[in-house]
């Protein structure tokens, strides 16, 4: 059984991510009022112990607020992904959250639509890292290549096959690279090479905007497109440059995602995650290419 943890001090609130969360099934859900208690049901011993799949976690809390909570879990549970829930006025904190070790975000406006598949990449990003860490080094850069066709089930194989080469990284290094390369990977296959806009998500029901991906799968020209990987990584770094055959954009006009207006929606959050979790973020001048580095995080 998932076991989640939801953290929040607001009794309404956490009976509307309970009830959400709640309607899946085999999902094992348990509360906390604020960081402390939830680090109490975590460390604790015996019968009390409640050691979760995800934590599902409010930023503005009394006591422990959800930066000092994602601060604990990097530092000593750090197989344990957490998903924020961002609200107005907490911009700032989120910011640092995510690059303090948190794994993704749902924005609390957008809470009934997306949270329960936020959780559901997470938890699927996490169960592809159940391999051992350990202190093997790669003398020398190793490279990885990789054409893909626009199979959603492809993205999953190809993080897994990326990580597994990464074993003396940390827990909180791969699980974010993961989140970025899927976030990366789904925008070149379906607002790249498909050119399904992401805002239909949002404007619509969920439904026609992945009915409009299963059609244009099988249609000319969006069929014979491909997305390409290439990734260079030692012990030390790691590069990922994907690329589609769609028609690209003006990287100079995409809305900033780390601006407090553009926190708040679904359709930029990928490009968010990317930012905050790569040190580096690059596009070509077609718009159909990005290179994404970071560097291992010191011991």
């Amino acid at each position: 059984m998932t076991k989640i943890l939801v953290v929040e001090d607001s009794s309404v609130d956490r009976i509307l991510v309970g009830g959400l969360l709640g309607k899946e099934l085999g999902w094992n859900i348990q509360f906390a009022n604020d960081g402390r208690e939830a680090l109490r049901k975590i460390e604790s011993t015996g019968e009390d112990v409640f050691y979760p799949d995800v934590i599902v976690t409010d930023l503005q809390m009394p006591n422990m607020n959800g930066l000092e909570l994602v601060g604990h879990i990097r530092d000593f549970h750090s197989k344990i992904p957490v998903v924020l829930i961002t609200s107005l006025g907490s911009e700032e904190i989120a910011i640092k959250a995510l690059r303090a070790g948190a794994t993704s975000f749902t924005p609390k406006s957008m809470i009934k639509g997306d949270l329960v598949r936020t959780v559901k990449q997470v938890l699927e990003m996490a169960g592809r890292m159940q391999y051992a860490r350990d202190n093997s080094s790669l003398p020398a850069p190793k490279q990885i290549a990789f054409v893909l066709e626009n199979d959603s089930s492809l993205i999953g194989a190809t993080i897994e096959h990326l990580q597994s080469n990464l074993p003396s990284w940390s827990d909180k290094d791969r699980l974010q690279i993961g989140m970025a390369m899927d976030e990366a990977l789904v925008n070149a296959m379906h607002h790249g090479n498909l050119e399904v806009d992401s805002q239909l998500r949002e404007t619509e029901n969920e439904a026609s905007y992945y009915e409009l991906i299963r059609i244009r799968k099988s249609e000319s020209p969006f069929c014979h497109r491909r997305v390409r990987v290439q990734a260079e990584f030692s012990d030390q770094h790691i590069s990922v440059q994907i690329s589609d055959d769609g028609k690209g954009f003006n990287p100079e006009l995409i809305p900033d995602p780390t601006s407090d207006e553009n926190l708040h929606n679904i359709s930029g959050r990928g490009l968010y995650l990317i930012r905050s979790f790569m040190d580096s973020v690059d596009h070509n001048e077609a718009g159909n290419q990005i290179t994404m580095k970071k560097l291992r995080e010191a011991s």
